[in-house]
């Protein structure tokens, strides 16, 4: 599906991610773990810019507009399945189609807030869940996440990822969560400082594992940063710049 070849992906002058060669494949479904800080959210981002016709996104910033209602929110997912005539008309007055099968989504994800409701009204694990049905509202096969679950409840976390896991043929999702990663994952990317340390069959991994790969990221980090051994790169501080001689994309 894709294969990432070289990669370096910098901020001004410091290395967020640099990766010889990571590849994704049709129907697995990867997590990616690794401290803060560490470039998962960086290369998760990259990884979607590659794929982004095939691929819907579920972002730790969420991009909700907060003085539209959960309904448009959502809605928002499936713009470019419509022409702009039907979807200026139904920011007006919702229809019925779309209207029954975002209703559908939100009793999946027990979104329990009417869609009529502002978003900018909603707790922080209702404004996550409205991000996340946006995602699945674009019904796409390869369902690409950064912390989808990370405001909920882990027992509500599971049942939603398992609703996602089921919905799509293709996951590649950033988790903290070591049991999520363990038990419903084919795949498991470890990040440390920008580079890719772990590449495993999570049937491979156990618990004190993924104990021992966090603690030894927690001792590095503390004594200096991702890739330049001075301080660690503050993921959203800054755009991204890929250097287009250092790094190499092909798509399978």
């Amino acid at each position: 599906m894709l294969t990432l070849n070289q990669l370096v992906i910098q901020f001004e002058d410091k290395t967020a991610v640099s990766i010889d060669e990571l590849s994704f494949h049709h129907g697995e479904k990867l997590a990616i773990i690794g401290r803060s800080g560490c470039g998962k959210s960086t290369l998760i981002n990259h990884v979607f810019e590659q794929l982004k016709p095939t691929a819907a996104l579920c972002s730790q910033r969420q991009g909700l507009v907060d003085n539209l209602s959960v309904f448009h929110n959502i809605f928002m997912g499936g713009l470019n399945q419509h022409s702009w005539l039907y979807n200026l008309a139904n920011l007006v007055i919702p229809f019925k189609g779309p209207r029954q099968a975002i209703q559908k989504i939100a009793d999946t994800l027990e979104l329990d807030s009417p869609l009529s409701q502002a978003v900018s009204a909603l707790s922080g694990g209702q404004r996550q869940r409205v991000a996340l049905a946006r995602a699945l509202y674009q019904r796409q096969s390869l369902f690409i996440g950064d912390e989808a679950f990370s405001a909920l409840d882990p027992v509500m976390g599971q049942r939603l990822l398992a609703q996602v896991l089921a919905s799509h043929e293709t996951v590649i999702m950033v988790l903290h969560d070591m049991d999520m990663a363990l038990t419903h994952f084919d795949r498991v990317i470890g990040l440390r400082e920008g580079r890719k340390v772990l590449d495993i069959d999570a049937k491979h991994l156990d618990l004190d594992t993924l104990e021992a790969f966090y603690q030894d990221s927690f001792a590095i980090a503390s004594a200096g940063g991702v890739n330049d051994g001075n301080k660690c790169v503050n993921e959203e501080s800054e755009p991204p710049q890929i250097g287009p001689l250092s790094s190499g994309v092909k798509r399978n």
